[in-house]
């Protein structure tokens, strides 16, 4: 079954553009099918999975405004074998041009359905402001994955976050879950650090993934290359907790699985 899931921050500067990239291409080398969708005008998930936002004939705007499917704007990216619906600066526009349509929070969600079946896990990378696109992301979505650094200004980012998803899942999309955090960006020198990630732990329980991604000079590198940090240095610390995060969030998402099928099962046999 395809999953869905936003990944989102609403506190800038966190890693979560280098999050989705790298996510997407950990997939990927792990044989799954994955698209990618960057949901943010600046482009930065688009460049960093080495395709030329300014060089496409279609992008996400056009599928937002219904002048495009997402099967004709859907790029191939050569270097993380996944596919990136593109974004560039005309997506800014979308947000007058959405105002004006019905449903306007659902356009994204529909056009997903046209090619849903087609992959295993879609990645929607939103900005980092609570807008009309990152709505449109989270009304798309199963679930969000936050990426955040262990701060003490990042747990008030985390806190608006949470209680988003919350009022998202009770007003518009009741299938929207919180699957979990990353922690990213992680140096274990800084005390302040340790101290917020053992508060995170202590809060958030089993929601908080196992995986640390350290901070790492070969995942800063990377996007200048149009290569995710997995593809341009594998043998990285940053590469390898990507891909540990990945086969993690594999594994997480074979468990609920096996939960929903019992509690199906438990309701149908009383």
């Amino acid at each position: 079954m395809t999953k869905v899931f936003c990944i989102a921050n609403q506190k800038g500067g966190v890693g979560k553009t280098t999050t989705a990239i790298n996510l997407a291409a950990a997939l990927a080398a792990l044989k799954k099918r994955v698209l990618l969708i960057d949901l943010d005008p600046q482009g930065n998930a688009t460049m960093g999975s080495g395709i030329d936002k300014n060089a496409v004939n279609a992008n996400l705007y056009q599928v937002l405004i219904g002048e495009a499917t997402i099967a004709q704007a859907r790029q191939y990216s050569e270097a993380g074998r996944y596919d990136v619906l593109p974004a560039n600066r005309e997506l800014s526009g979308a947000e007058i041009d959405l105002i004006q349509m019905e449903e306007r929070e659902q356009q994204l969600r529909k056009a997903i359905l046209s090619v849903r079946d087609e992959y295993d896990f879609i990645l929607i990378d939103c900005p980092p402001t609570l807008s009309l696109l990152t709505l449109n992301g989270l009304v798309s979505a199963d679930g969000v994955l936050i990426p955040m650094q262990c701060e003490y200004f990042a747990l008030e980012g985390l806190s608006d976050l949470v209680n988003t998803v919350k009022r998202v899942r009770q007003n518009i999309n009741p299938h929207l879950n919180f699957i979990g955090l990353l922690r990213v960006m992680f140096d274990t020198r800084v005390t302040l650090q340790q101290q917020v990630s053992a508060q995170i732990e202590t809060h958030f329980g089993d929601k908080v993934f196992q995986a640390i991604v350290p901070r790492n000079v070969r995942l800063a590198e990377a996007p200048s290359h149009g290569l995710p940090g997995v593809v341009y240095d594998k043998n990285s610390r940053g590469a390898k907790a990507y891909l540990e995060f990945a086969d993690e969030l594999i594994k997480r998402m074979k468990r609920e699985a096996l939960r929903s099928t019992a509690r199906t099962a438990n309701t149908a046999n009383p």
